[in-house]
């Protein structure tokens, strides 16, 4: 277990219930799995509680998915407390996931980390007192071939440093979210440089030329 935060009793709710399209979307998730292999369904549920509620589960949400399940809530607590994607107290409206394991480190996610704490005094599981950001340091989001990466609730912000993390959180603090992606015009994941192979022109048909040369010294013709 990761031993993150719970919210204090004062910010639980006394309860929790599902909406229509919620009960909606556990039909249809329920629908993937055998009748007792309902437990298997905890994962999705956890994520439909936590977009429900305003990007966080609270207790009364665990009571429900384990009754749904058929599962002993300490199971679907566990599960909730292993997984930094589910969040268990309060979260800014803008939820800051910055990665720092060693792709990320090796590019510069420590200067992302700088900016964050002089932009906005936030340390790692820190919330502003405004309710409009808060931190928690991840390990790898999978994307290392653009770190540093900046995750902002469900989107990712590539190729990071310093001023790029400061541009990014003052268009935030306006309540405008910039276009995703490589901060720096990366397009995709090709070299920062641009790309470094197959940048042969085409010929007047459109084939590119180190392809129809290939094709003719192999004693190709056309198909």
């Amino acid at each position: 277990m990761s031993g993150k935060h719970i919210a204090e009793t004062k910010d639980q709710p006394a309860a929790f219930a599902w909406t229509p399209d919620s009960e909606a979307q556990i039909a249809r998730i329920l629908a993937k799995y055998p009748e007792n292999r309902k437990a298997s369904a905890v994962l999705p549920l956890l994520d439909l509680a936590q977009r429900q509620h305003d990007n966080w589960i609270p207790l009364a949400a665990i009571d429900a998915i384990a009754e749904r399940l058929g599962m002993a809530r300490i199971r679907v607590l566990e599960v909730a407390t292993f997984y930094t994607m589910y969040n268990l107290a309060p979260v800014g409206k803008w939820f800051l996931q910055a990665c720092t394991t060693t792709p990320c480190w090796l590019r510069g996610s420590d200067q992302v980390m700088r900016c964050i704490k002089d932009k906005l005094g936030l340390d790692n599981h820190g919330r502003t007192a405004d309710g409009q950001f808060s931190l928690l340091e991840v390990e790898c989001l999978g994307a290392c071939v653009n770190a540093p990466i900046l995750q902002v609730n469900d989107d990712f912000y590539e190729d990071m440093d310093y001023e790029t993390t400061a541009a990014l959180l003052d268009s935030l603090k306006g309540g405008k979210q910039p276009p995703v992606g490589s901060m720096k015009g990366r397009v995709t994941s090709q070299s920062i440089a641009g790309p470094t192979s197959l940048t042969a022109l085409k010929d007047s048909e459109g084939v590119p030329s180190w392809f129809a040369a290939n094709k003719a010294a192999a004693g190709g013709g056309d198909d």
